[in-house]
């Protein structure tokens, strides 16, 4: 189906059971909603599961203004999705990579939407630049520095997306990862990397280099990719901790894409923290 988002058509998916808790899966860069198809498999039997492609992603629109990017943005298509096929009350929310950022956002602004909150691989950007500047020892510091090379690459003009459209941003991401292939990427790959590398530029210097205060009550569930190679299990485990109220630490021995890879785990990791909300 799609829903009119913040100026832009949201391609969306409500899968499951129809009388179940509802709960939004929010998938990450360079991903679309397929990134989830696993995990949904497994939790559509006791939940009604809505997923979307965000901007830049897969069958939804793809602006062209950096600035269409921001967070505004994102949170007010997700506000829209809510509003089409989120339910009545509070729904349980999920999130990987980009996803989870978007969801600690989601959480922390506008809490009364959701029942819970599951992270995975991608910390709140202000709780991290708060971590950086404030909570974490130089060591620590350096670790997350080399693990997130890519973000400062990534504000670099015309090469990210040249990167893309030629194939070679897949092919390493593909390799690092252990994926045959160009893994389990949608087809629109190319073009939803070019596009989404907006997301870093629109929103990461200013929250890493200026974070808000951004604190929630909503029970949050950080699972922790021990071998992520993006998001270090520091960084993921402490730069939280003075912000949510009611927040729980899972460990697993996964990469970065945990939702492909660990499908089974992640899907009974999220239904267990529902069912505790």
């Amino acid at each position: 189906m799609k829903i009119q988002g913040d100026g832009v058509g949201l391609a969306a998916e409500v899968r499951g059971r129809g009388d179940g808790p509802t709960l939004v899966l929010l998938h990450g860069y360079p991903d679309t909603r397929r990134v989830w198809d696993g995990v949904v498999e497994r939790l559509a039997p006791r939940f009604r599961v809505v997923t979307y492609d965000v901007r830049g992603a897969g069958e939804s629109g793809r602006p062209r203004p950096r600035a269409a990017y921001r967070f505004v943005h994102l949170m007010n298509d997700l506000r829209a999705v809510l509003d089409a096929v989120g339910g009545d009350g509070p729904v349980h929310l999920a999130g990987h990579d980009w996803g989870s950022i978007q969801g600690w956002e989601a959480v922390t602004t506008m809490p009364e939407r959701f029942a819970s909150y599951t992270s995975i691989s991608g910390p709140c950007l202000d709780h991290a630049g708060m971590w950086g500047r404030d909570g974490a020892p130089p060591s620590a510091r350096l670790a997350q520095a080399l693990h997130s090379w890519y973000i400062g690459f990534f504000q670099l003009p015309l090469l990210p997306e040249l990167g893309w459209r030629t194939g070679m941003a897949a092919r390493i991401i593909a390799r690092s990862e252990g994926m045959p292939g160009h893994g389990h990427f949608a087809p629109t790959l190319s073009r939803d990397g070019a596009a989404g590398v907006s997301l870093y530029r629109a929103n990461m210097p200013d929250r890493l280099l200026h974070p808000r205060k951004r604190t929630t009550d909503v029970p949050v569930q950080v699972v922790i990719a021990e071998k992520d190679p993006f998001v270090t299990p520091r960084l993921a485990a402490e730069a939280p901790r003075p912000y949510a109220s009611d927040l729980r630490t899972v460990r697993l021995a996964a990469r970065h894409w945990a939702p492909v890879t660990h499908a089974a785990e992640v899907a009974e990791l999220i239904a267990a923290h529902a069912d505790e909300n």
